[in-house]
């Protein structure tokens, strides 16, 4: 398994994957010097990240290898297919999947996504509308979802 560390606006990613694809990518809480050296399985995931927060990618075409069960494999999946700058509440996640009685557990797949913004857990609100649950914290889900936007709040001054 393969490691490597890179600078984005919310904090160092950690992305983690082999010759069988990624299978992580997480924000630390923690600033760590970064190695300047990718390795080479990394370097396509580094390079696109970098321009999903250069605003110049929306979709990511990488080879993916997550671990979990096969249902939170299902409710990943599902997630890959929100489009870019929209959101979903739970309820509809769930009603995709075909069980509106699992909303509990799809919530619970959404929060154990391994592969931050790659599998966008961040589009998931809830059904109110209201920023619930997001295990990179609530600043960096509304910062993706502003990002993502396809309305850009103006500046008056």
């Amino acid at each position: 398994m393969e490691t490597a560390h890179m600078a984005t606006p919310l904090g160092i990613a950690k992305l983690e994957g082999d010759e069988q694809g990624l299978c992580a990518v997480s924000v630390l809480n923690s600033d760590l010097p970064l190695d300047p050296i990718i390795p080479e399985v990394l370097e396509d995931a580094v390079y696109q990240l970098q321009e999903y927060f250069e605003g110049k990618r929306k979709d990511f075409s990488l080879v993916l290898n997550p671990r979990g069960t096969a249902f939170q494999k299902r409710v990943w999946e599902a997630l890959q297919h929100i489009p870019f700058g929209r959101t979903v509440s739970y309820l509809e996640l769930s009603k995709t999947l075909g069980d509106v009685k699992a909303i509990r557990a799809v919530a619970a797949a959404n929060g154990k996504n391994p592969l931050w913004i790659i599998i966008p857990c961040h589009r998931v609100i809830g059904s109110d509308g209201s920023l619930t649950g997001y295990a990179g914290g609530l600043h960096r889900k509304k910062w993706l979802l502003e990002h993502e936007s396809p309305v850009q709040q103006q500046r008056l001054f």
